[in-house]
């Protein structure tokens, strides 16, 4: 796994780069291959966000989250990742599984 960190008008601590990594072996326990995330953390006044760009094999998933405190705000977003992620590979197993995607019909 792959995990950018970066800053804006914020400094990467190392404490908060090993949070991200750790944290986001949550993610990578669902898929074996190669993941590439980079995470933006942002400073405003009062408020931490906290973006992430996640590219797993024919997929490429956004997630953000804001907080006034930078670590509940990396712990939302691993938790929007992980849902997103999840729904990915249910989609996949009912394909494989041949039970295709039922869509919602006006009828």
């Amino acid at each position: 796994m792959n995990v950018t960190v970066t800053g804006q008008q914020v400094e990467i601590t190392p404490a908060i780069r090993n949070y991200v990594v750790e944290k986001m072996e949550r993610v990578k326990r669902h898929f074996e291959p190669k993941i590439d995330v980079n995470v933006v953390v942002k400073v405003e006044k009062l408020m931490q966000h906290v973006e992430a760009n996640l590219r797993v094999p024919g997929h490429d998933l956004f997630a953000k989250a804001s907080n006034t405190d930078l670590y509940a705000a990396i712990d939302e977003l691993v938790h929007t990742l992980d849902r997103q992620v999840i729904r990915i590979k249910e989609k996949q197993n009912d394909q494989r599984n041949g039970n295709p995607i039922k869509h919602l019909s006006t009828d």
